[in-house]
């Protein structure tokens, strides 16, 4: 049965149900073509997609599925610090990385260059491939994007982890708001203050965001069932987003491995850490973390910690050593059931 909302009018589709997008390389075409086709809204993360490869993504979206899907870029590729590395820096921070490069047998990576993708370019290719959302985290697009999207006839979405944030992107006129509790596995888009001064939670933050502003608000953030999903539009939301359950389906691009740590034990707790790419994150704890975390004057801004950590977490993945991998999580990982998109779905609209 479908859930009538204005997110599910104004975008077109059956339930109120959103796939969270994945950076990183854990997005899907399948996993989002399920999603879409069983009556959500599928998302890919594009944000390390080149410029380039942005149509192509889409068109191979759209020969899985005719549903609508969303993109997700991210605004702000590049902290404060982050652009570059003196040969000064450069040593240091490979010193601070050579203990684990020399565990896993791998070389260090070669200063950093190119290493930020081209985001006007990727908006450019976004507005051109038109999806039915442009969604982003880390900041509020241009004024100009946001009206070539209107244009074009995409409904663009933004994230926030603050009544502040939900304000600005509302004010800057973008149609949906999505609100993330601090519970929410991957990254925390924080971007008026630093991510640690912004941690709400859902059950908090949610119904402030649907007084604060008068666009459609997504909730996100510890909702991995279908009594999350109903409480959330209890407390006023237009939608749920959820990512963590959907990261464990066979469909998403994660290891076998991630998998099975999402459905063990080992979910049952996250930790809040910039250890492996320097903006503020939640995923699994384990040796590595403890180590960066000891280490916070040491460590370096977005994106260069996520240059020297890359290929210790592949190595690390590639041979077995969880204690190195990352691995994300949001804080309602214990309530995973379901190993197939379409199932999930299922489970999530039962009842409505």
């Amino acid at each position: 049965m479908a859930t009538s909302t204005r997110i599910t009018e104004m975008l077109g589709i059956k339930h109120p149900i959103i796939q969270g997008p994945f950076g990183g390389g854990f997005s899907s075409v399948e996993l989002v073509a399920a999603v879409s086709n069983a009556g959500g809204l599928g998302s890919f993360g594009a944000h390390n997609v080149k410029a380039a490869d942005i149509g192509p993504l889409a068109d191979s979206i759209r020969a899985h599925t005719d549903k609508p899907f969303a993109l997700n870029l991210w605004v702000s590729c590049v902290d404060e610090g982050g652009q570059g590395l003196s040969a000064e820096g450069y040593a240091n921070a490979r010193a601070l990385f050579e203990p684990y490069y020399r565990e896993l047998g791998i070389t260090p990576p070669p200063p950093p260059e190119n290493h930020v993708e081209d985001y006007e370019a990727q908006v450019d290719a976004l507005i051109a491939a038109r999806p039915a959302v442009f969604s982003f985290v880390f900041g509020v697009p241009s004024a100009s994007v946001l009206a070539r999207c209107r244009a074009a006839g995409i409904k663009t979405l933004g994230a926030a982890t603050t009544v502040a944030e939900a304000k600005a992107l509302a004010d800057a006129g973008v149609d949906i708001v999505l609100a993330t509790g601090l519970e929410a596995g991957g990254h925390r888009p924080s971007f008026l203050k630093a991510a640690e001064q912004s941690l709400v939670g859902t059950l908090a933050l949610v119904p402030q965001v649907r007084d604060a502003v008068d666009v459609p608000v997504v909730a996100a953030g510890g909702i991995a069932d279908a009594r999350g999903v109903k409480a959330a539009l209890a407390l006023g939301a237009d939608a749920v987003q959820i990512g963590t359950a959907f990261l464990a389906c066979e469909q998403s691009n994660t290891s076998d491995l991630h998998r099975d740590l999402l459905f063990s034990t080992s979910a049952d707790d996250s930790v809040l850490s910039r250890a492996y790419t320097g903006r503020l994150a939640r995923f699994l704890p384990n040796r590595f973390v403890e180590f960066m975390d000891a280490r916070p004057a040491e460590r370096l801004p977005f994106p260069l910690q996520a240059w020297f950590a890359t290929p210790l977490k592949k190595a690390a993945l590639a041979a077995d050593k969880p204690e190195l991998a990352s691995f994300y999580a949001g804080q309602g990982a214990p309530l995973l059931r379901h190993r197939n998109a379409a199932d999930l779905m299922a489970a999530l609209t039962k009842g409505f």
